[in-house]
């Protein structure tokens, strides 16, 4: 055994009967190893052994439950409490609470609040956003500019000309391709082979084939 781990346990006893006077709650050794492992590095052994030694001189209590020892304070060393004190701390205990309450909504909100601000942009960033946002404003103003500029603006009149057009050719379109149609179901019903044969024979080419699609009138 270490220096360090003989001088832990050598004062195990007196570190163990304070934490169950303090406590003042039943706890098992694997408990009491457990709570105070990091802070004293106590080992195992040593507190099995302190927590029997301090059972044996009459300082603490030990209860056996089955194959498991259960160690507390003696509770003779402790003053009586009446019903009026019990209730005082009853009270204490529901002030405590609602405090502990209010300080966890408090720290929710803080998180929230500082999840808020590291997302947000800092004053660098917010600058240099600024500045592409400018630029790219004025290219829309130059771009706008010269669009003004330009002197070759379509008319209304021009605008309606070109509509004109081109529901004429899309009504030429119609009546051709209605036309073609009349005229080829009317040879493939004495045409032996199918349609898709006679038009590649024919060399007739279809808007499907190029995937054309008449607009709509």
């Amino acid at each position: 055994m270490s220096k360090g781990r003989a001088e832990a346990a050598a004062g195990a006893p007196g570190i163990l009967l304070r934490y169950l006077q303090e406590q003042n709650r039943p706890y098992s050794a694997q408990d009491v190893f457990g709570n105070l492992q990091r802070e004293h590095g106590l080992g195992k052994a040593a507190v099995v052994k302190a927590l029997e030694q301090l059972a044996q001189q009459g300082k603490i209590k030990e209860k056996t439950y089955g194959k498991q020892k259960i160690y507390f304070a003696d509770q003779d060393q402790f003053a009586m409490v009446s019903d009026a004190d019990l209730q005082g701390l009853d009270a204490q205990i529901v002030a405590l609470a609602a405090k502990v309450q209010s300080l966890q909504q408090s720290c929710r909100h803080m998180e929230a609040e500082l999840k808020d601000l590291t997302s947000a942009l800092t004053t660098p960033e917010m600058q240099k956003e600024i500045q592409d946002l400018k630029k790219e404003c004025a290219g829309y103003r130059e771009r706008l500019k010269n669009i003004k500029a330009a002197t070759n603006h379509v008319t209304p009149e021009e605008k309606e000309q070109v509509h004109r057009e081109r529901q004429k050719y899309c009504r030429e379109w119609r009546k051709r391709k209605r036309m073609a149609t009349e005229l080829s179901d009317a040879i493939l019903e004495g045409y032996p082979k199918s349609k898709k044969q006679f038009f590649e024979e024919v060399g007739i080419e279809t808007d499907e084939d190029y995937n054309v699609k008449l607009p709509d009138p």
